[in-house]
């Protein structure tokens, strides 16, 4: 009977170290796979793989990571959407000027006081008709320079300013893919609104311009706080907009010679890639 005990213990005991090792092992590949790291498996158990340090960068401004592997950086953690971008263009500092906010961390001065009525009036007035464009696919928008232009006549230009709360992430698909970046809107020094940009690129390239495209997504996006084109994201107005000024019509996309039906302002003629 206490033989028969001992080799309980020992079975259950292995069996035990066997569930421990094998949950570990399991841990460290769902790490490996989401954190995109390409450091080899040893026969130590570990949490997560050690990141590798960043590839030759392909284009001066970008810090490129080959696949499968993360890039180092000073930022501080940015919460689990990182892990979802294999590599980043380390443009974070974490110096700051002194006197002033670190404005990748505070809240400063967030919903402290309303803004002045005049300036509550100039962001609260409807957008002209004339402004609206519609993309093919049917959104109406606002160019992100007439968002620009609404802030300046409100507040002043020098007043407000795009303050990045985090480093640009990129992840690469084919020859292109998405780059995200979080900005906060800051206006007479106080933090009005935190939103994250994104923006597509087809090259290496063209990543310096997707950063702008970036930027003025969450520009746009920081400005629906303060009401500016409200409407915009109002289903009755689009509607009524899309009856009053829009129209849907086929067209022959000129590179696949394909016929699509897409929408346009009745005031404008169908443009390149289309043709009627």
């Amino acid at each position: 009977m206490l033989r028969h005990s001992r080799y309980l213990k020992q079975t259950v005991g292995l069996v035990s170290r066997r569930y421990v090792s094998d949950f570990h092992a399991m841990q460290e590949a769902f790490m490996n796979d989401l954190g995109a790291t390409s450091a080899k498996t040893t026969k130590t158990f570990k949490k997560a793989a050690t990141p590798e340090k960043p590839a030759t960068p392909i284009d001066p401004v970008v810090s490129t990571a080959s696949s499968g592997s993360s890039v180092e950086s000073s930022t501080p953690s940015q919460g689990p959407i990182s892990q979802f971008f294999e590599s980043s263009l380390n443009d974070y500092s974490s110096q700051q000027v002194e006197g002033s906010h670190n404005w990748s961390e505070t809240f400063h001065g967030l919903a402290n006081q309303a803004f002045p009525k005049e300036a509550q009036q100039i962001l609260s007035e409807p957008i002209p008709d004339n402004d609206i464009e519609i993309t093919p696919d049917g959104l109406l928008y606002l160019p992100e320079i007439k968002y620009r232009r609404i802030l300046n006549k409100a507040f002043g230009p020098g007043a407000w300013g795009l303050a990045p709360r985090s480093e640009t992430l990129i992840s690469k698909s084919g020859l292109g893919g998405l780059l995200t970046r979080e900005y906060g809107l800051v206006i007479y020094g106080r933090l009005v609104s935190i939103a994250r940009g994104e923006q597509t690129f087809f090259s290496d390239k063209g990543i310096p311009t997707a950063t702008e495209g970036c930027k003025s997504n969450a520009l746009m996006r920081c400005c629906k706080d303060l009401g500016i084109a409200s409407e915009l994201w109002d289903p009755r107005f689009i509607k009524q907009f899309k009856k009053k000024n829009c129209e849907e019509l086929f067209v022959e996309y000129i590179p696949t010679k394909k016929k699509k039906k897409i929408w346009k302002r009745k005031d404008e003629d169908v443009e390149y890639p289309f043709k009627k």
